[in-house]
């Protein structure tokens, strides 16, 4: 049995923090996995701005209702799931994703949660598990499944690698510079065919 994991960010909808640093008119927030490795150093950072410029969650979730899936991504989403069982594996939050997956036609998603306060403060977050991607690739496996997955950024290298086929998707120049091995694309109907061929 295959199941494709996709990461949720920039292959599927736009980047959240970068909409809400437009939107919030802090270009610091622009920095995501594809610039930061590290997870848990790149998030407590963006806390600490939020609470600097006095933002909570209803302020990102107010930008995050007027985002749309990216272009051809339900689309996409649709065809995958017709030849494949596919699950969403995402470094972001319940809080931030429901709105985005009503979008997608409510996709199995894995992701993390946050901490919030009564006052709408986001004090903290709590990760499902350590290194979730590759941990739940490897679950899956563990299970019997054959996976192939796909993402954009540092936080997905592991799930790429370790599928029995991956795939590198709208990533940036130094991520590719980095893994020639891992085959790159631009658009979805040449990343549905290298899922396809992938499952012969």
């Amino acid at each position: 049995m295959y199941i494709t994991c996709l990461d949720v960010e920039g292959v599927l909808v736009p980047e959240i923090w970068i909409a809400f640093a437009e939107a919030s008119g802090i270009p610091e927030l622009k920095r995501t996995t594809r610039d930061e490795p590290d997870y848990d150093k790149l998030m407590n950072w963006r806390l600490g701005i939020l609470k600097e410029h006095g933002l909570g969650l209803k302020e990102i979730q107010e930008t995050i209702a007027k985002i749309d899936p990216l272009p051809g991504a339900k689309e996409f989403l649709d065809e995958l799931r017709s030849f494949s069982q596919v699950i969403l594996i995402s470094d972001t939050f319940t809080q931030f994703a429901t709105p985005l997956m009503e979008k997608l036609g409510r996709p199995t998603l894995f992701c993390n949660s946050l901490e919030v306060a009564e006052n709408g403060e986001i004090t903290g977050f709590k990760m499902r598990c350590e290194k979730s991607k590759l941990t739940t690739v490897k679950a899956l496996q563990s299970m019997g499944c054959e996976t192939i997955a796909s993402g954009d950024s540092y936080n997905d290298l592991g799930m790429i690698q370790a599928s029995k086929a991956g795939f590198l998707f709208r990533s940036t120049e130094q991520i590719r510079a980095d893994h020639p091995e891992i085959p790159a694309y631009e658009e979805y109907d040449e990343l549905l065919a290298a899922i396809r061929e992938a499952m012969k």
